[in-house]
């Protein structure tokens, strides 16, 4: 039975995953603010009743694990016999994991894609037949500067997020003619806890030592000291994805932090001058025409 609340007509619904913490947290905070109706989502809702508590009406609770796929369906069909749509899904469940490609098991790798790149698959999935029938909505990926870049010892974290920018890249074309909108958003270095208790490390290998060890360094001395506020980022967030689809050119990648900035362009300026150093070669590839 339905049991939509009397709020106007500009309010947004949102469905946040991994909203424990850090963006999660400071993005559902920042919707309620602006007088949003949102599904706030975690493992152990009941860490969220703090959330819950500062608008009743308009916070839904529920148990959320999106490698788990009955727990995803329940939570979309909760939403919609609460709130009757979905306007924003945000997919932010993940974690951190350092380690080189060699150090890191089988096991962990697979459960870096599993939550990082399945999980968020499938919850783009079973909201996109909502957002199909409304003709409308927003899907936020959180990814990250390293969906885009990398660096040694996090394979795992950039393999499970250049996989989401990929699909995103590919789910944005599919998905336009039907009023629907993707929005890759890629942070640097922010003060939340994912440099800290949610930071999976590997078992160190001396051989590694002079490439990931200066990272393994660089992450522990950071913690706490990242200079990304979460939730000026958050605003950032809500402000690109509440943004009407008014025909307008609009970003398909949000980066935050001036890390991810200067990062993404450097990326792009080598992979600009890979292509070119090696144009000569990758055109002389072609057949020769038949004379």
């Amino acid at each position: 039975m339905s049991t939509h609340t009397d709020t106007p007509a500009s309010s947004k619904v949102w469905l946040v995953t991994g909203s424990s913490s850090g963006f999660g947290r400071s993005i559902v905070e920042e919707a309620i603010r602006r007088g949003d109706r949102v599904v706030a989502t975690a493992r152990k809702p009941e860490v969220l009743a703090d959330l819950a508590a500062k608008a009743p009406d308009r916070v839904l609770l529920a148990p959320l694990d999106v490698t788990r796929p009955e727990q995803v369906r329940a939570a979309v069909a909760a939403a919609i016999a609460r709130f009757g749509r979905i306007d924003v899904l945000v997919n932010n469940a993940g974690f951190s994991i350092l380690g080189a490609v060699e150090e890191t098991s089988d096991d962990d790798l697979r459960a870096t894609m599993e939550l990082m790149f399945f999980g968020a698959a499938a919850m783009t999935k079973e909201v996109l037949p909502h957002m199909r029938a409304q003709r409308g909505g927003t899907i936020v990926q959180i990814t990250s500067v390293g969906g885009i870049t990398a660096g040694p010892g996090f394979g795992a974290y950039c393999a499970a997020k250049h996989a989401l920018e990929g699909l995103s890249e590919c789910l944005a074309l599919e998905v336009k003619p039907f009023g629907i909108r993707i929005v890759v958003v890629e942070p640097g270095a922010f003060r939340t806890a994912l440099f800290g208790g949610g930071f999976r490390f590997m078992p160190a290998m001396d051989a590694y030592a002079a490439t990931v060890g200066g990272m393994r360094t660089w992450v522990e001395q950071s913690h706490g000291a990242q200079a990304g506020d979460p939730d000026k980022a958050a605003r950032a967030i809500v402000d690109e994805a509440s943004r009407p689809a008014d025909g307008a050119a609009l970003p398909f990648r949000l980066p935050l932090g001036a890390d991810a900035v200067d990062a993404i362009r450097a990326k792009l300026a080598a992979v600009t001058s890979d292509v070119n150093r090696t144009e000569a070669t990758a055109r002389a590839t072609a057949f020769d025409e038949k004379k």
